[in-house]
């Protein structure tokens, strides 16, 4: 666990703009690290060429910088670390801790997708690089909002993916190599990552590197009750006139409407909701994005 001052981070997939629920997890985390008086930082995770948009980086920052959540250090893209996963990955395959796999997903159909031994019928050209998960690897942590969460990597995951066989690094080992080497302190974001946590746990504990805080924002449900995807058609973000927004997404975070009342102009407000802010009074459960919030 790190000791050191707070430092969070935003780190956004550039597959599209962002939407409402790629806001509030900024909004969220950039007022967690103000409270704490540490550092907010953004890391473009961009190691995935295939789901990514044409210019989508760009237009996340434009927007980022819009809403007036400026990061406090110059801004990364994993695109640019892949030499730090290379040596990671190779440090767990030097010590037995990662293997070659050569399964592929219909391979693993008839354990439900969990990978615990290899059952590939063909060699691939290049295969995959998995992390060796052991048998009872439960694995449980204090999630600062959701309160204990625990999990069975071995029966619900099994061995992790590291390197794809398309030769694309896994988020999983992408996400815990770049928090430790830019000194995160405390992940926050939002809940459908509440289930990755237990594997990078593991993968923190194979690499040894410490563990951060984590706090998990609860999602935007769309009219239909899903989470709000990519698509902006629950709410759109409003670039050009972000103080309505950083209000609505005030309210939806649980802080007190009233605090941001007649403050229009957009330094002054964010100055404000720094100032005003209260952890305590997140909200836990899934936020409908729709109707608004009061």
């Amino acid at each position: 666990m790190y000791t050191s001052p707070y430092r969070g981070r935003f780190a956004p997939s550039p597959t599209g703009p962002l939407h409402l629920g790629s806001l509030l997890a900024a909004f969220g985390s950039w007022l967690l690290a103000r409270q704490a008086g540490g550092r907010w930082l953004v890391r473009i995770e961009d190691v995935d060429p295939p789901r990514e948009v044409a210019g989508a980086a760009a237009s996340q920052l434009a927007t980022l910088a819009a809403f007036g959540l400026q990061p406090d250090e110059p801004v990364q893209y994993q695109s640019r670390r892949h030499g730090l996963y290379r040596a990671a990955l190779e440090r767990l395959l030097a010590d037995g801790k990662a293997f070659p796999c050569h399964c592929s997903r219909s391979d693993l159909g008839g354990q439900q997708g969990v990978h615990r031994h290899c059952v590939a019928g063909r060699q691939r050209p290049h295969p995959a690089i998995r992390l060796r998960v052991a048998d009872d690897s439960l694995v449980g942590f204090d999630d600062a909002l959701q309160g204990r969460f625990e999990q069975w990597v071995d029966r619900t995951v099994g061995d992790v993916v590291l390197l794809r066989a398309d030769g694309c690094w896994a988020y999983q080992l992408a996400v815990v190599v770049d928090d430790a080497a830019q000194g995160i302190t405390d992940v926050v974001r939002g809940a459908d990552l509440l289930d990755s946590t237990p594997r990078q746990i593991l993968l923190q504990r194979a690499l040894g590197l410490p563990t951060p805080r984590y706090l998990h924002l609860p999602l935007l449900l769309d009219a239909h009750g899903a989470k709000l995807s990519k698509s902006l058609a629950a709410r759109p973000v409003e670039a050009a006139d972000p103080v309505p927004t950083l209000r609505w997404l005030w309210a939806a975070l649980g802080q007190e409407p009233a605090e941001l009342a007649g403050i229009d102009a957009l330094p002054a407000l964010l100055q404000r909701a720094a100032a005003a802010f209260q952890p305590g009074r997140l909200r836990r459960d899934p936020i409908p994005a729709s109707p608004p919030l009061p």
